[in-house]
């Protein structure tokens, strides 16, 4: 099921804390970024934070700028982002300023917990999700029920905590504080717990006052036919390198990337790369890897274009190549259609060869953008 786009918020201490321990919020970003923070808020469709957060910090949670308010309205969006908490108890403060600020407001708990708040009288709609809390469920409905495409989280702890253990977050933005606090007992941003292998990809460094703003992006790719966030931001990759393809009236633009199981990139390429006016996408990756390396085994093959089962120009289609390289994942946005092979099933011959097929049809308008020429 298509999730949002999730963007876990934080600002640490050098040494990790989110918060001392004094009555007071301890204030870790700069007036800068306090302005940026502010500018990502306009930007999306809901604005998330935990039970916790409500009860310590007694957020807002708004858009203060009046001229980014002003252009959500123009664009035909609510002056405020969609706000949100998550509860599995349901007791929280009926006063609290979150839901006597702002826009709308949405509680997500569980069916006892729906009980508690509706007898305090929370002013938000409350939104049972079973017996117990689960994240994927949330999602869900926070996409298909509430329109929310991308969603801001801003706490706690616990909850950017769960969302990446639970590989359910797409990027990081960490803001770096140039003081420590110390204590044991303060809070921290992430805590123990088995977390998705690989290296986060460090797609922004930048200076604002006296911190540091890092953005980062999971690269590790799903096991199976469970889907990562780095798959979606692999496959998106996969169909910009189809718009680099030259184009051609007889054959489709096609972007493939292989990606190893700790995210490694091990190879791109795109149809017709390099003037070979036959090759395919996955064909010209796959050709740039050694065939003996041991990475092949875990790797994921990302296509814009379903593999093709079937091919005139050289001897062996893209999924054979692919289970002869020994891997045995692969992710695509759109299913051929017969335009030049009828009955084309790559992802059948993938299956009968024991690799999994997973499609994001979500991505499937991308990938077809760069073949509008074949149209008609």
């Amino acid at each position: 099921m298509p999730l949002p786009y999730v963007l876990l918020s934080a600002a640490v201490s050098l040494d990790g804390c989110l918060d001392d321990t004094g009555p007071d919020r301890l204030l870790l970003s700069s007036p800068a970024d306090f302005e940026r923070v502010d500018e990502v808020r306009a930007s999306v469709d809901a604005i998330l934070v935990g039970a916790g957060t409500i009860r310590a910090d007694n957020p807002r949670l708004l858009v203060n700028s009046a001229e980014r308010r002003a252009a959500r309205t123009t664009a035909g969006k609510a002056e405020y982002p969609l706000k949100v908490t998550v509860s599995g108890s349901g007791e929280l403060d009926p006063a609290a300023r979150f839901w006597h600020t702002g826009g709308d407001k949405v509680l997500l708990t569980t069916d006892d917990g729906a009980r508690r708040a509706r007898a305090l009288g929370i002013g938000a709609d409350v939104v049972p999700l079973g017996a117990a809390l689960d994240w994927r469920a949330a999602l869900e409905y926070l996409h298909d029920r509430r329109g929310v495409r991308r969603l801001m989280v801003e706490g706690g702890g616990t909850v950017h905590t769960q969302l990446l253990q639970e590989e359910l977050a797409d990027e990081l933005q960490l803001v770096l504080a140039p003081l420590l606090v110390g204590d044991p007992a303060a809070p921290r941003l992430f805590g123990p717990g088995a977390y998705q292998g690989g290296r986060l990809r460090l797609v922004e460094s930048r200076r604002i006052e006296d911190v540091v703003l890092t953005r980062y992006l999971p690269t590790a790719p799903g096991t199976g036919d469970r889907v990562s966030p780095a798959d979606r931001h692999w496959l998106a990759l996969a169909c910009e390198l189809a718009e680099l393809c030259p184009p051609s009236r007889t054959a489709f633009s096609v972007g493939a990337v292989v990606v190893a199981a700790d995210g490694s990139e091990l190879a791109r390429g795109h149809s017709r790369e390099a003037g070979d006016p036959v090759v395919h996408a996955e064909e010209a990756a796959l050709a740039k890897i050694d065939r003996a390396d041991p990475r092949l085994a875990g790797a994921t093959v990302y296509s814009s274009l379903e593999p093709c089962a079937r091919r005139a120009s050289r001897p062996a289609p893209c999924a054979r190549l692919i289970l002869d390289a020994g891997v045995r994942r692969v992710v695509t946005a759109w299913r051929e259609p017969d335009t030049f092979v009828p009955g084309a099933d790559g992802g059948g011959v993938l299956a009968a060869g024991g690799a999994v097929v997973v499609v994001l049809p979500e991505y499937e308008g991308r990938a077809k953008a760069p073949n509008r020429h074949l149209d008609g």
